[in-house]
């Protein structure tokens, strides 16, 4: 029997006891990084803003597969956001689509859930019409005619059925009640709120595709709701993608029992906390860069150096710095990247590895010996 099937369906209920403390940590950990982040100065403010939305983006698509370019992504909010940053380049119609429903979920998140405006968000997503290749219906509840919606695995003929949603008919009742308690005043804990709106949707199933990243886009909104701000400054989204197996294992694991979800919100203030905890180590980054740059800008390097000091600060760069590496992507000879490399190495900016010859390789000085 799936979650849905009883008769006192979506009367969800948990052990508030077993969840306090747990609740408690994740208010706190909240109210901590959201204090530090008001000491910050705008450039930084925005700067951590940014990231976070880059990340969102990026890591709710990569939970449904769909592995997105990250400078389209950042190119896509800064542009919407009137940020004027360096390196903005063109952005995809998908990109720019999901880019759009994230940011009106959570700049505009006092307003309420409409079916309108869900319709909107998928229509979003779906510029095309299509899933790959596959013609789908978009700015409308699935259709009867789609067939049973089953998330299923395994080879054909060998099937293993991991959640089957409620039947297309019963779709528009059903996301009445849903959008109806969502914005209602019900005595709930917002963060326990965008926890049971994640589960309740992502169960529901409306759309034909999208219900996964359209679930984290509310849980998102919720979220934003509970910190009283549109700026966003952890995520979500690249929490449970670090978590993904055991993310979908607790949904299956939910929706195959019964309507008490503390099992569910448990691991939802787990994830949570282990998110904001992740944004205190970006916001770590984050002001370690502005601080260098504040170093280095004392005696400005050339575009070249800046570039290439720019790309080894990314969360994406991998290794270290050597000259070939530094001549294709400043785009120079190797003899200018070596004239580069010792110059940013004799102001201390770069330190050499230990070895020598052709394994010679250079990091940035981390934060401890700023």
């Amino acid at each position: 029997m799936w979650i849905y099937e009883p008769q006192n369906w979506p009367d969800f209920f948990w052990n508030a006891e077993a969840l306090v403390f747990k609740l408690a940590d994740v208010r706190h950990r909240q109210g901590r990084l959201l204090g530090r982040m008001e000491g910050l100065g705008f450039e930084l403010k925005r700067e951590a803003g940014l990231s976070t939305l880059t990340n969102d983006v990026v890591k709710s698509s990569a939970l449904e597969g769909e592995k997105l370019n990250p400078e389209e992504v950042r190119s896509s909010i800064a542009r919407r956001l009137g940020i004027d940053i360096a390196g903005l380049i063109p952005a995809s119609r998908d990109v720019d689509g999901i880019v759009e429903m994230m940011l009106d979920a959570t700049r505009q998140f006092s307003k309420p859930l409409t079916r309108d405006r869900l319709f909107d968000w998928h229509a979003a997503l779906f510029p095309t019409g299509r899933s790959g290749m596959r013609r789908i219906t978009v700015g409308e509840w699935r259709t009867i005619d789609a067939g049973p919606m089953q998330v299923v695995s395994g080879p054909i003929g060998n099937e293993k059925i991991h959640f089957e949603a409620p039947s297309a008919e019963h779709l528009e009742k059903e996301m009445q009640v849903f959008l109806k308690w969502l914005d209602n005043g019900l005595d709930i804990d917002p963060v326990l709120k965008a926890g049971i709106a994640h589960l309740w949707f992502v169960t529901i199933h409306p759309f034909e595709d999208g219900n996964g990243r359209i679930a984290r886009a509310i849980g998102d909104m919720v979220l934003a709701r509970t910190d009283g701000t549109q700026d966003r400054f952890y995520s979500l989204s690249s929490q449970i993608e670090a978590e993904r197996k055991d993310y979908f294992n607790q949904l299956e694991k939910q929706q195959r029992s019964s309507l008490d979800i503390t099992g569910w919100l448990a691991w939802f203030l787990d994830c949570l906390g282990r998110a904001i905890s992740s944004a205190e180590t970006t916001l770590g980054n984050i002001l370690f860069k502005a601080q260098l740059w504040d170093t280095i800008n004392q005696r400005p390097v050339n575009d070249r150096q800046r570039i290439i000091i720019n790309r080894m600060l990314e969360d994406d760069f991998k290794g270290y710095m050597n000259t070939s590496k530094y001549a294709k992507l400043a785009k120079c000879s190797n003899d200018t990247a070596l004239r580069d490399i010792q110059g940013l190495k004799d102001r201390g900016i770069f330190i050499q590895n230990p070895g020598g010859g052709r394994s010679t390789s250079y990091r940035l000085l981390n934060r401890e010996e700023t």
